[in-house]
């Protein structure tokens, strides 16, 4: 296959996905078919097999695409010189609690897809920690730049990352599953844990004896 195929085929490839992803938001991932899939993307589900071998390897590149988004606006804002560490956090939560309401249906999807996997035998969390690896290395960079500038105290980072990342999965339960919306909760919680990781001046008595 040559390089000009090669573009091409991912072009397309990634075409069918978002048109796939739109298949499963309005169906479901169980009422959701190749066939489904094939004649919303005005192909064949011959041609579809040229692609993908099975609704759940499409499924799995939906989601990575959708992951791959966040993904992106998340590193975007992690390289803003003009924030500092703290703000960058907030704005990092803040954007993922906005993204997850954006996508209420799909996370529910997501979620029943997980819970056939847990019955098929297979390992949900070890899936989705697969699938945010990347995020998470993006918020212990924040908390690593913030110890090095001085403007974070000192703490363990993978604690505080794991702390922040339980505020993002609480926000995703209460938003697909108990259909509440955020209302700025995660950003406001986020907040208040932010203020916390901030370096504290010596008390002056101190700071006089050292």
């Amino acid at each position: 296959m040559n390089l000009s195929i090669a573009i091409e085929h991912e072009k397309r490839k990634r075409e069918i996905l978002e048109k796939a992803l739109d298949v499963f938001i309005d169906e479901g991932y169980e009422d959701t078919t190749f066939q489904k899939i094939a004649e919303r993307c005005g192909i064949t589900r011959t041609i579809l097999y040229l692609y993908f071998k099975n609704k759940r390897e499409i499924f799995s590149f939906s989601i990575k695409l959708f992951t791959e988004r966040i993904e992106a606006d998340i590193r975007a804002v992690s390289a803003d010189e003009a924030r500092s560490q703290a703000a960058k956090l907030e704005a990092i939560l803040a954007l993922v609690s906005e993204s997850c309401a954006r996508n209420r249906r799909l996370l529910l999807i997501l979620l029943d897809y997980l819970g056939h996997q847990r019955t098929a035998g297979g390992s949900p969390d070890e899936r989705v920690r697969r699938r945010t690896i990347r995020m998470r290395h993006i918020l212990a960079g924040v908390l690593i730049e913030g110890q090095r500038s001085g403007e974070f105290g000192s703490f363990p980072v993978k604690q505080a990352g794991d702390l922040l990342y339980s505020l993002i999965e609480a926000a995703i339960f209460r938003i697909a599953v108990l259909d509440r919306p955020d209302d700025g909760g995660l950003a406001a919680q986020a907040g208040l844990l932010v203020t916390g990781l901030l370096a504290r001046p010596a008390p002056a008595g101190e700071a006089g004896r050292a």
